[in-house]
């Protein structure tokens, strides 16, 4: 029986508008925009330059960090442009492929080192929103014993990784088995909630021997890893700790998927499936599209707004963040793009806390969240991080969805944890320039030592 994590939300998930849309294909763009930076880590460096011809899958961006995944051309064409932290290519409609892609290998054939070497070439980041570069994620620094695949989706109005497990079943398995092998797990779980039966399903069907479809009872925010972890495994990942902490490694299903294109085809991430969903758009849809491609053409392709939004979102409604401005791309980590209206949105004015202890309640980490944002209104910022743990908060939303006083808390917490970034980043150069100063200082003392030596 698999363990229910402590804290969690049922909030409206929305999944109706576009759970039963099969995935759609939307050809590309005639411009297509690609930011230099769409992974945790340095952001990449462009190789190309403005005016040059590039064809699909060609590497256009790179770093020397170690943090990093490399950026490709998501069609061919010219490069227009370099500005903004992003490369403009123009779209020349023949999506002609690099040299030598796409490929076929057999991946059973392959070892480790080669299997890591195409994800990393490939630019795989972690697909469920976090984008961490998945080639330094299968390197963990302590052992595990169990690689988990997060088919969750537990955001409302999402449903980008149902269809692909219920559709392409067989590349979500490939992707584990290869993972699997990266990692020498000895068990590895797909998890999936109970509200997407289909999918779990299809997977079962798929699965074979060695891979287990591990159906867990539906709650948010059991797609963050540490819920998922404590649901599958029973274990616990310690306050400021990793999956690796606890013996496992998470990867979205999504990733899998490009794993398997990586790995048997040399595909690089070039597109991604990603739903377009909301009360405000005329037909949600589960769409596979280009990276660098627009909100606001992704948004035409599934008829534009029924009517006007009050917010469109990246992400879910739960961690998502409110965008300013269509014109912004699909990225790596863009798992939907929401378009709510009024009647979903409208939040009522904020009030004091009451301590009612319902956000309490709600958290999964077990924090505090009502104290956390009281603390971030009066800008206490060392007592919420040294008594109140404010870095542990994952920003899942819990506590502002439960608030009857309508406190915005998840806005508090962010303030707070930038300003204990900062905080951090001040005490780091004091003790960096009281260490420069003490040894400046020991030098000066044996210069003059040996100058009184000779006196």
């Amino acid at each position: 029986m698999f363990k229910l994590f402590r804290g969690g939300i049922h909030p409206a998930d929305g999944k109706t508008l576009a759970r039963e849309a099969a995935i759609e294909t939307m050809p590309a763009p005639a411009l297509l925009a690609l930011p230099l930076s769409q992974h945790i880590g340095a952001p990449c460096e462009p190789v190309v330059k403005v005016g040059e011809q590039v064809k699909r899958g060609q590497c256009i961006a790179t770093s020397k960090a170690f943090l990093h995944a490399d950026i490709h051309a998501s069609v061919s064409g010219k490069v227009r442009k370099i500005e903004d932290g992003m490369i403009f290519i123009e779209n020349d409609g023949q999506d002609t492929w690099a040299d030598g892609l796409p490929l076929s290998r057999d991946w059973q054939t392959m070892t480790r080192e080669e299997l890591l070497g195409a994800i990393e070439t490939a630019g795989i980041v972690g697909m469920g929103g976090a984008t961490f570069p998945a080639h330094v994620k299968l390197m963990p620094k302590k052992p595990v014993d169990v690689l988990i695949l997060n088919g969750a989706e537990c955001e409302p109005y999402l449903t980008a990784d149902d269809r692909l497990m219920r559709e392409e079943p067989e590349r979500v398995v490939t992707g584990a088995r290869i993972l699997a092998k990266i990692l020498g797990t000895k068990r590895s779980v797909i998890a999936v909630e109970a509200n997407k039966p289909e999918a779990a399903a299809a997977l079962q069907r798929a699965a074979g021997e060695g891979i287990e479809v591990a159906v867990l009872r539906t709650r948010y925010p059991q797609g963050a890893e540490k819920m998922l972890i404590y649901a599958v495994t029973g274990r616990e990942v310690p306050l400021g700790g990793l999956p690796m902490d606890a013996g496992a490694v998470v990867q979205n299903v999504g990733t899998a998927a490009a794993v398997t294109d990586a790995c048997l085809h040399g595909l690089p991430l070039t597109e991604r499936i990603t739903t377009v969903s909301g009360d405000a758009i005329r037909t949600p849809k589960n769409l596979r599209v280009r990276l660098g491609t627009s909100y606001r053409d992704a948004i035409a392709f599934c008829g534009g707004f029924s009517e006007q939004p009050d917010k469109v979102l990246a992400g879910g409604p739960m961690m998502g963040r409110a965008q300013e401005s269509l014109d912004v791309p699909i990225t790596k980590g863009s798992s939907g793009i929401l378009a709510l209206t009024r009647r979903i949105t409208a939040h009522g004015p904020e009030l004091h806390c009451i301590r009612c202890g319902r956000c309490v309640e709600a958290c999964p980490m077990g924090l505090v969240p009502s104290m956390l944002s009281i603390l971030g209104e009066r800008q206490d910022v060392e007592k919420a991080r040294d008594s109140y743990g404010v870095m542990n908060c994952i920003e899942c939303g819990c506590c502002t969805y439960v608030c009857p006083a309508k406190r915005n808390i998840v806005q508090y917490i962010r303030v707070t944890k930038g300003a204990v970034k900062a905080l951090a980043a001040k005490e780091k150069a004091k003790a960096a320039a009281r260490a420069k100063a003490a040894e400046q200082a020991a030098m000066a003392g044996k210069t003059e030592g040996k100058e009184a030596a000779r006196a």
